[in-house]
């Protein structure tokens, strides 16, 4: 019981998260030359924010290939149903995907010195986190029938 109520809290976090990215976003077209400062930092800063961005998308897609890999390997229960620890990881798998696209939308608003890119990776990851955080709620809550 403690370890599905430190999933579930988890979860509600990284929804926190993606609400506070998507805000984050949102504020952008309050403050743009905060984020015109953020996009265009000197050369160097923006060769090695751009090549972290690049590592850390990489990373997350292998990750996310190999969770996938996983949960399609045990595959289905034998009536044809996905189990919940096989739906958790699909979820979770599909969820860096998604970041993974962050990440590298991300690298190219530094490698372009353009600030566009960067909210366009602050709504990829802030949906995607809002978005697989409401499935992985659903998977966790749903019991078995009787």
């Amino acid at each position: 019981m403690a370890e599905r109520f430190d999933a579930r809290l988890v979860v509600v976090l990284a929804l926190l998260g993606g609400v506070v990215a998507i805000g984050l976003a949102m504020f952008v077209g309050i403050a743009p030359d905060l984020l015109a400062l953020v996009a265009a930092p000197p050369s160097i800063l923006r060769a090695a924010l751009a090549g972290g961005a690049i590592v850390v998308g990489g990373r997350l897609l292998l990750s996310a290939v190999r969770r996938i890999d996983a949960s399609i390997r045990r595959g289905a229960e034998p009536g044809g149903r996905i189990s919940d620890a096989d739906l958790g990881v699909l979820v979770r798998g599909v969820r860096l995907v998604f970041l993974a696209a962050a990440s590298f939308t991300a690298a190219a608003g530094w490698i372009l010195a353009e600030p566009l890119p960067l909210v366009i990776a602050l709504v990829i990851a802030g949906v995607d986190v809002v978005e697989t955080s409401f499935l992985l709620l659903v998977a966790t809550s749903r019991r078995p029938r009787d």
